[in-house]
């Protein structure tokens, strides 16, 4: 009995130990990683602004894809919206930014967080993927299956059709929204 109580307490301070020493390194990094990720996320806002002046972020509540939504402007004039969008892909939750003109056309979105799967689902994540949505949620709607890309384009999305309908129906759901705005004539 005393032979397990001796092996009880040495767990015990094992456990804690490795408690205070992950709190500790918890508590060094955690800033750093604040701050990446606001660095990472201003240089999206930047990409996708357009050269627009980006204003104020304003939280959006109620909404199925939209989180934020930052006015752009031009010469003090509404130039358009930058839309903070969140959907549910394959691996989970993902997160992007896309801008859009005041009728709700897409000019340029990027992908900020996901979990997709490493050579299907990160596509995503490649330089020109998100170009197939650019002029669409105006005029032109947004593809939101395969179908509706030309060959080429639906060659580059298969294999991540999960990955393709998140992100379509996010910035599908990010031009609805700015067309509620009633930029949409």
């Amino acid at each position: 009995m005393t032979k397990n109580i001796k092996y009880a307490l040495i767990l015990l301070s094992i456990c804690a130990v490795c408690a205070f020493a992950l709190a500790l390194t918890n508590s060094i990094t955690e800033p750093v990683i604040i701050k990446m990720d606001a660095e990472k996320r201003l240089n999206a806002l930047k990409a996708v602004s357009g050269g627009y002046t980006i204003g104020e972020q304003k939280e959006i509540s109620g909404h199925a894809y939209v989180t934020y939504a930052i006015e752009l402007s031009d010469n003090s004039k509404t130039a358009g919206y930058i839309v903070g969008l969140k959907s549910a892909g394959y691996g989970g939750e993902m997160t992007l930014v896309a801008s859009y003109t005041t009728q709700g056309e897409m000019l340029f979105a990027q992908l900020l967080t996901h979990t997709e799967t490493p050579g299907l689902g990160k596509k995503a994540e490649e330089a020109g993927y998100m170009d197939k949505f650019k002029g669409t949620g105006a005029a032109k709607p947004v593809p939101t299956n395969k179908t509706m890309l030309g060959d080429s384009e639906a060659q580059a999305v298969s294999g991540s059709s999960v990955t393709f309908t998140a992100v379509a129906k996010a910035i599908n759901g990010g031009s609805e929204y700015v067309k509620s705005l009633g930029g949409a004539k």
